[in-house]
């Protein structure tokens, strides 16, 4: 485990200003300016995937030049392609000369109509056929992933699946991921109700539109959307998904317990001590895994690693140096 170089000034240090910040208006116009300035192509790209499933993403080709990578990104819970910390980190890596793919899961940005069964987080299936989609439809560069929070736990399960799949990935880059999602729903119910709060009024809006959607497969009743995030969480798990039980679904995702071991492409994290929803104490037994390479950092909240008042991120920088310096 490396300590992080990472060290904002001290109005920025608090944890709960850092996690609001990342996700502030403010931020967002900066994300799509920083965006906009990257001498680069952006296309959305439909994914047709086995079953009749399409998810959604957007491809992004830097102007002018080869690109020397290709990079695969990976969204939050409850945030999409267009979150800001994915358009700041591809605005990143675009200006460095790779090509991205921020892809959107399922249920996620505006891909609600796509397909008619929900979002879980068990879905690892079709997020690797999509990754496998990308490296077959740009296969002359080499492809990385990286992900925040959820996203993170995503690119962790991409790369322990990449060699069974036949996935030619080279790295895999996590800011602040989800290790064991048990705790880390105890951590947001026991800790500040902001984050739970804000992550049941975004599901609830979510699941609002599928129903609109879908009325025929989807007829819940307002009741459910009021229900408590755990309360929820088990609705969805019992009638959406083939686990009996929310542990055994939270045991589904999990990277926990020694799973990352076997991790057979080299993996470098990103965490805060301070993360107010990721438990730190989840990733002391994974630092000395021989493909895993942890960075902490005293301060950042969560995938917020705000480095002063212009609200520019460590993370983006973060990302793009570990998976593209290294060449």
């Amino acid at each position: 485990m490396r300590r992080s170089a990472f060290a904002p000034p001290a109005a920025l240090r608090g944890p709960h200003v850092q996690s609001v910040l990342s996700s502030s208006p403010l931020r967002a116009l900066q994300a799509r300016r920083r965006l906009r300035q990257a001498p680069a192509r952006h296309e959305s790209v439909v994914l047709d995937l086995a079953g009749g499933i399409r998810l959604q993403g957007v491809a992004s080709m830097p102007d002018g030049r080869e690109p020397r990578a290709l990079v695969l990104l990976l969204h939050g819970w409850e945030g999409s392609a267009d979150s800001n910390y994915m358009r700041l980190t591809a605005a990143r890596l675009l200006q460095a000369g790779a090509a991205v793919f921020r892809l959107n899961f399922r249920d996620h940005g505006a891909s609600h109509h796509l397909n008619e069964g929900l979002f879980h987080s068990n879905r690892i299936d079709e997020v690797v056929e999509a990754a496998q989609r990308v490296a077959q439809r740009w296969p002359q560069w080499p492809l990385s992933v990286a992900g925040y929070s959820l996203g993170g736990n995503f690119a962790l399960r991409l790369g322990l699946r990449a060699r069974s799949a036949g996935l030619p990935l080279q790295r895999v880059a996590a800011v602040c991921p989800v290790l064991d999602p048990a705790r880390t729903m105890r951590q947001m119910e026991d800790g500040l109700p902001i984050y739970l709060r804000y992550f049941e009024h975004k599901w609830r809006r979510s699941l609002a539109r599928k129903r609109a959607l879908f009325p025929q497969a989807h007829g819940f009743a307002d009741e459910v959307l009021r229900l408590r995030m755990r309360a929820l969480t088990e609705w969805m798990v019992l009638r959406h998904t083939d686990f009996a039980t929310i542990d055994d679904y939270f045991e589904g995702y999990s990277v926990a317990g020694g799973r990352l071991r076997a991790l057979p492409v080299p993996a470098d994290i990103l965490m805060a001590a301070d993360d107010p929803v990721i438990p730190v104490a989840d990733f002391a037994a994974i630092a000395e895994y021989p493909a895993v390479d942890l960075e902490l950092a005293d301060h950042g909240g969560h995938c917020g690693f705000i480095e002063r008042a212009s609200l520019d991120g460590y993370a983006e920088r973060w990302v793009a140096a570990r998976l593209l310096d290294r060449d």
